[in-house]
């Protein structure tokens, strides 16, 4: 047989049996024609390298790039991904059907293999004003296309247990298929309930005793090591004491930005950095490709056997996670590979920031004795409800260097709704910063130490329709549009990651603790279904009683 290329004297790594297999692969038509000693005009000399399937993100959303679908896949490809698995859950939050058209058109036209989960909380609670409504009655026209693979995250556990109509329909509707999870510190019966209804997976464990629990519970684990969430370090040292629950854990990243994914790599660093935590390589690898394969049931996928696509990452050195070569169906992913252009972004995916009676009388923060505080933790999304006596004049709160003013301004439906709290941890004086990627109903979140300058952030926000805004002594210091729904740039990956590098930089000069990352950190304290206080558009959250504080 003639093939179309055959990776030579390489150390095959065998993730299904474990093991390395010094042999040669050959591939023909996008496929591994066979795994052995072959022969050939058109060979790869991987002598002294590794061979491993292509590395799977087993949950991401997307938007977290801030860059579409095609320009994604240039980000991460390079680092070893030739397959995520998608939740579109903030733009459908955003735009609906309209926008569960888009990424699957974009994710069927991208060279990264994408798959999509149907979101299936929008919104994620009822304590905020989303854009658009996605109901279990709107799931059934996308439930049987090719790249659909299930139902995403369930955030709204609470109504899972309590059987709320809405979501026990689209429960019903998705059995057969993958229903991936989201139940930060559920635990005991209420866990056992949860997974009852059907819910398989869970992304958001931040220990490894919470992570053991929801596995013996019937749960699939993804270790999460993104931008702001970073959960590996506190999971994989137990699995390494216990590695017998490998086979039921995988990989993700959830959200990462494209300066931490250039800096640091993609799902190649849950990997080496759970090999430095003492993990066997092989097993790493394993999660990052066979488990999370078999979990989603892409059985095309996830392990260099015949048969199967011809997704390869050559490594020059396991221990480490060395890319140096990436291929996608058989072929090389380079700057030739990439040649495809992206589908032009319909107009219904644009102009969606629209605000009402923007004023600083809506942001005013009643200050008498100890009052709720959002205490920022470093490292992680989760928050601290605090109470405690904040600076203040005249009975108002006034933010100085330890306590910011945290705002959110209602931007779909022009309704007007904005409200405000004191955070502490985050650190800015002498500016403010504002953002229209603010999970999961995506209103325009800001902080700043003055009124003045949020203000003129927000405002700013509008006039270029969505994305980042940098702003000190009402001067405006950067902006970085995203106008797709608000959370996406049309602009090549390397520009919309020069841009946000310059920011960062502009961030951190007004005092931002260089451990957290400004924007990221930022877009997550308007979800209200992570522990334990968050801010949205109709104020303040308690999540861990799942209710809106009285103002």
């Amino acid at each position: 047989m003639m093939y179309d290329v055959i990776f030579k004297n390489g150390n095959v790594v065998d993730v299904k049996n474990e093991q390395i297999l010094q042999a040669d692969i050959a591939v023909k038509d996008g496929k591994i024609a066979g795994i052995g000693h072959f022969s050939g005009e058109n060979v790869i000399d991987c002598t002294g390298k590794y061979i491993t399937p292509g590395f799977i993100d087993a949950h991401v959303h997307i938007e977290s790039s801030m860059a579409t679908p095609m320009e994604f896949s240039k980000a991460v490809m390079p680092h070893g991904t030739t397959t995520v698995i998608a939740d579109p859950h903030e733009l459908v939050n955003v735009k609906g059907n309209e926008a569960m058209e888009y990424i699957l058109d974009a994710a069927g036209d991208a060279p990264l293999g994408i798959y999509v989960m149907m979101p299936s909380s929008i919104p994620a609670t009822p304590f905020e004003t989303n854009g658009a409504d996605f109901t279990a009655e709107d799931m059934k026209q996308w439930k049987e296309h090719p790249l659909v693979l299930g139902l995403g995250e369930v955030m709204c556990y609470p109504a899972v247990l309590s059987k709320e109509e809405q979501i026990m329909k689209k429960l019903e509707l998705c059995k057969g298929m993958v229903i991936d999870g989201h139940a930060p510190g559920l635990s005991g019966e209420d866990l056992k309930a949860y997974v009852e209804a059907g819910v398989m997976t869970d992304h958001e464990c931040t220990s490894f005793e919470e992570a053991k629990e929801k596995c013996l519970a019937g749960m699939k684990i993804l270790v999460r090591e993104g931008s702001a969430a970073r959960n590996v370090e506190n999971i994989v040292p137990g699995l390494v004491k216990e590695p017998e629950f490998i086979a039921h854990f995988m990989f993700c990243t959830d959200d990462k930005h494209l300066d931490t994914i250039e800096n640091e790599g993609h799902i190649s660093y849950n990997i080496k950095k759970s090999i430095q935590l003492g993990m066997n390589p092989i097993s790493a690898v394993k999660m990052a490709t066979y488990n999370a394969a078999k979990t989603y049931g892409l059985n095309d996928i996830g392990v260099l056997e015949e048969g199967k696509d011809a997704d390869i990452v050559i490594l020059d050195s396991l221990e480490s996670v060395e890319v140096h070569s990436v291929y996608k169906q058989g072929r090389i992913v380079n700057t030739e590979f990439f040649t495809k252009e992206a589908k032009p972004v319909n107009e219904s995916m644009l102009h969606t920031v629209v605000l009402k009676n923007i004023s600083k009388d809506k942001i005013q923060v009643k200050a008498e004795g100890k009052i709720p505080v959002i205490g920022m933790i470093s490292g992680q999304i989760v928050t601290k409800f605090l109470q405690e006596e904040v600076p203040s004049k005249e009975g108002l709160f006034t933010p100085d260097s330890e306590y910011s003013k945290l705002c959110v301004f209602e931007r779909h439906r022009g309704t007007g709704n904005a409200a405000a709290a004191p955070i502490k941890g985050y650190g800015i004086t002498n500016g403010a910063i504002a953002t229209s990627v603010a999970h999961d109903s995506h209103n325009i979140i800001a902080a700043g130490d003055n009124d003045e300058d949020i203000i003129k952030a927000v405002q700013t926000i509008e006039e270029i329709q969505g994305g980042y805004a940098l702003v000190s002594e009402g001067r405006v210091l950067g902006t970085l549009p995203l106008t797709v729904a608000g959370l996406l740039s049309q602009k090549p990956a390397k520009d919309i990651q020069k841009g946000i590098d310059e920011l960062l930089q502009k961030a951190w000069e007004l005092g931002i603790s260089r451990d957290i990352d400004p924007f990221i950190t930022l877009s997550f304290m308007a979800l209200p279904v992570i522990p334990s206080l968050r801010l949205t558009d109709l104020g303040l959250v308690d999540v861990d009683t799942f209710q809106l504080l009285k103002s």
